[in-house]
């Protein structure tokens, strides 16, 4: 097996390198490995991240130990969307990208940085590097996991991907049906300690930036937001925009390159709509305008302090995006139906704070129940933060179980 996926990881480079000619992500990929330049580390932390999202859900740990340590803190990215954005973050000291998994590279980075401990962030399991962690017995944790029975590691060919979780030293996962699955295939070092993210949520909702501009645009009027959206997302959303015209809407696309945002804008209320880019050359009141396409990264996570509705997107492709930064301000969630991996969207479905659409009628109904019934909607909003203000606390659970901190203390 171990053939196999070594022969598989080679092919996934050699597919990479070819698309790197007609795709931007693929040659930051392929770049970005060929220009790491791997600093010795006599001690480190290290902490891998898979993208983006994975970061923001690590971030309270990283936080954490960053401030109870003066050891160098190493980041790794798989993805460029992850490195590219956070590639200057000052709670690392080195940041690079993961060098593909083969057993000599996996030796040659761990030799170079040297980790005393090694936290890998919801997933990404690299046979290679995880083996290289066990036979040196550097600790390795894996913070805020979640495990489904169709995955590979509880089939009956998944035995290299269950050897893999035999290397790690314990798991903080983010529900019992997680625990279960693990412990089913004799892995017991399993706590549940939640998800990470509530914590990242929350503190993000109780000190939000300050943003003048989308307060003189919305100008005391209801928001609705399509948050991380997609051509699918954005055309349900559009249909209500002539319903509802004391209402204004934001788009915050999650591909923002111009040929996306001017297809957008085409499609959006002719004279009633502005990037957030030309704001800084207009002639006229901000808040004449009914629509607002923001059209850089970065700012999702504060904007949504002035929304009253989100439809999150991602739904109608292979999975929703960051609902919790919206829940955290008593955003009602709406999203597509490609929601069943995230537990927290499944919880707010059940406990009717969220609501899964699956074509423009739906999201119609739905609307009109959010936007028609204020008390309705006022009391989804305080039911809904208070569902991410209760899941708070997986950080403390990590860092107590684990003694991170003390480990730092004792390395330092």
């Amino acid at each position: 097996m171990l053939l196999i996926y070594n022969f598989f990881i080679k092919l996934y480079a050699l597919l990479v390198f070819f698309a790197q000619f007609f795709n931007k992500k693929a040659k930051l990929w392929t770049i970005g490995r060929k220009n790491n330049n791997i600093a010795y580390t006599p001690k480190s932390v290290w902490f891998h991240f898979a993208s983006l999202g994975e970061f923001e859900q690590g971030r309270p740990v990283l936080e954490q130990i960053r401030s109870s340590t003066n050891l160098p803190i190493v980041i790794t990215f798989f993805s460029p969307s992850g490195y590219e954005v956070r590639k200057n973050t000052p709670l690392a000291d080195q940041i690079y990208y993961l060098p593909l998994d083969s057993a000599t590279n996996a030796m040659q980075f761990i030799e170079k940085i040297n980790p005393v401990v090694a936290i890998f962030t919801k997933y990404e399991y690299w046979y290679h590097y995880f083996n290289e962690l066990n036979k040196r017995q550097i600790p390795l944790y894996v913070i805020s996991g979640i495990f489904r029975p169709g995955q590979i590691f509880f089939k009956w060919y998944g035995g290299l991907h269950r050897k893999m979780l035999s290397f790690v030293t314990h798991f903080f996962v983010q529900d019992e049906e997680s625990k279960g699955l693990l412990q089913n295939i004799g892995i017991n070092h399993v706590t549940v300690s939640g998800d990470t993210r509530f914590d990242r949520v929350w503190a993000n909702a109780s000190q939000p930036k300050h943003l003048p501009v989308i307060e003189q645009f919305k100008n005391g009027k209801p928001v609705f937001f399509g948050g991380s959206t997609w051509p699918e997302d954005e055309r349900l959303i559009t249909a209500l925009i002539p319903l509802y015209p004391d209402w204004k809407f934001i788009f915050a696309p999650h591909e923002i390159s111009e040929e996306k945002i001017l297809k957008l804008k085409s499609s959006l209320p002719h004279g009633q709509t502005i990037r957030f880019s030309e704001i800084k050359d207009l002639a006229m009141p901000l808040n004449d305008f009914k629509v607002l396409i923001i059209d850089n990264i970065g700012m999702l996570s504060s904007l949504y302090q002035y929304g009253d509705i989100v439809f999150i997107g991602g739904g109608f492709g292979v999975g929703i995006h960051n609902t919790l930064e919206a829940a955290a301000f008593g955003l009602p969630v709406i999203f597509g139906p490609n929601y069943q991996k995230f537990r927290e969207a499944r919880d707010m479905v059940s406990m009717q704070l969220g609501f899964t659409v699956s074509n423009v009628d739906d999201l119609k109904l739905i609307a009109h129940q959010l936007i028609s019934d204020l008390n309705y909607r006022q009391k989804t909003s305080a039911a809904i933060k208070a569902y991410v203000a209760n899941n708070t606390g997986a950080t403390d659970t990590i860092l107590k179980t684990t003694h991170l901190k003390e480990l730092m203390r004792t390395e330092n």
